[in-house]
Parts: structure tokens; C-alpha cells; sequence
């Protein structure tokens, strides 16, 4: 196969990725905002509360891509925050504190951060205009 068609392929897998990863992203929020698909709804002007909406809206404009680094460099780091201030200090490792989860969120998040939004996302939308 040519480089170019790598290249196509390349944009259209971290689209998927992008868009798949969002809307499992925006679950946590629903479940914290909406108590949907399971849950407990949540004070908006709480922690958890804005975790929720960051979680509901950022993943809504990943899911878009529209403002794909920022919000990923911001969702990026609200994972990174998860993290140490709910799992780290149950233990070490994340498989026994049970915020595996949270460091792979937090890691695409960036990947995504660095490498865009890929083919199919607003964010390219507009800037060919």
C-alpha cells in the first residue's frame, strides 16, 4: 500500500479512536449529571459535579471534533487530577488502586492533545474554509 493510503487510513483510525473513546468519556458524566445509564446524580457545584460536566461536554466536543487539543490537553489533565487525588492514595500501582482506567484516559487524552482530531472532526471542517 502507498504512504498515502496509510495516511488515510492513519486519520480515519484516530477519528474512530477519538470518537469512541469520547462517547464512553461522556458516560461517566451522564451517570454523574443524569444518574443515566447508572447512578447517582450528583451537586453540579461540587468536585464531582464539575468532573461530570467536563466529562459530559468535553467528550461531546471530542466526540464533534470541535476544539479537539484544548479540550483533550484539559481532559488530559482532569484525568491526571482523578488519578492522584481519588486512586493514588489507595496504593502505588493503578491495577490495585483501581485507577488504570484514569491513566489510559489521561494518556490518549494527550496523544490526542499532540496528534489532532484526525480526518473526520469539525475542527478540519473548518479550517478548510
Amino acid at each position: 500500500m502507498k504512504e498515502r493510503g496509510w495516511s488515510t487510513f492513519q486519520g480515519l483510525a484516530l477519528s474512530l479512536m477519538r470518537i469512541v473513546l469520547s462517547l464512553t468519556f461522556m458516560l461517566h458524566g451522564t451517570q454523574k449529571l443524569l444518574g443515566f445509564p447508572s447512578g447517582k446524580v450528583v451537586q453540579l457545584a461540587s468536585l464531582i459535579g464539575v468532573a461530570g460536566a467536563l466529562e459530559l461536554l468535553g467528550g461531546a466536543l471530542l466526540c464533534l471534533g470541535l476544539l479537539t487539543r484544548p479540550v483533550a490537553f484539559i481532559l488530559s489533565g482532569q484525568m491526571a487530577v482523578a488519578y492522584f487525588y481519588a486512586h493514588a492514595p489507595r496504593g502505588f500501582w493503578p491495577i490495585a488502586n483501581g485507577g488504570e482506567l484514569a491513566v489510559v484516559y489521561c494518556f490518549v487524552f494527550f496523544y490526542i492533545f499532540a496528534a489532532g482530531g484526525g480526518t473526520v472532526s469539525l475542527d478540519r471542517i473548518a479550517r478548510r474554509k
